[in-house]
């Protein structure tokens, strides 16, 4: 399972007592946020929702690894996801998130979509700064970093960028 559509737990008419579920989030469920910072990633999520009368408390735990672009050299690296979360979720009159470990669904609710949690969950496990080991960076980006006034390689030059060099 990759899809946000097969993130869909249906709780309505289950008793009491814990249910266990599992995802793989792969590149398809990340294309599908439209968002660049993970690229892909192969994370299995295993689910333990336990069912109450007036409650359902989710335990998340998360292993594997998601590719995210170097904030050096922008080359994809692995980062390895290895976590546990928790959600508790009750129901009332209205849809309310109070925060992110407790969610409140309407009276009538039978199903809970959990993809933009897991999503959160992969997200929230990422460091603030990414990059590869010393010495395991791009090394032609790395060179220009080091020394930005360094002559390029040349090839082919954008047409737009000689345009740009006759306004001087």
């Amino acid at each position: 399972m990759s899809s946000k559509d097969d993130m869909t737990i249906r709780f309505g008419g289950l008793k009491s007592g814990v249910y266990a579920y599992d995802f793989v989030l792969g590149r398809e469920f990340f294309e599908e946020w439209k968002i660049d910072e993970i690229e892909d990633g192969n994370v299995k999520i295993h689910v333990d929702m336990e069912r109450q009368e007036r409650m359902l408390l989710f335990t998340f735990v998360l292993k594997g690894e998601v590719t995210v672009p170097c904030d050096r050299c922008l080359a994809p690296m692995a980062i390895p996801i290895d976590g546990e979360e928790y959600l508790s979720v009750s129901f009332s009159d209205t849809e309310t998130t109070l925060d992110e470990q407790q969610l409140i669904l309407p009276e009538d609710a039978t199903e809970i979509d959990l993809s933009q949690h897991l999503y959160e969950y992969v997200s929230v496990q990422l460091p603030l700064f990414r990059s590869h080991p010393e010495g395991d960076c791009d090394p032609e980006v790395v060179r220009h970093i080091a020394d930005p006034d360094a002559p390029r390689p040349e090839g082919d030059i954008d047409p737009r960028w000689e345009a740009l060099k006759k306004l001087k």
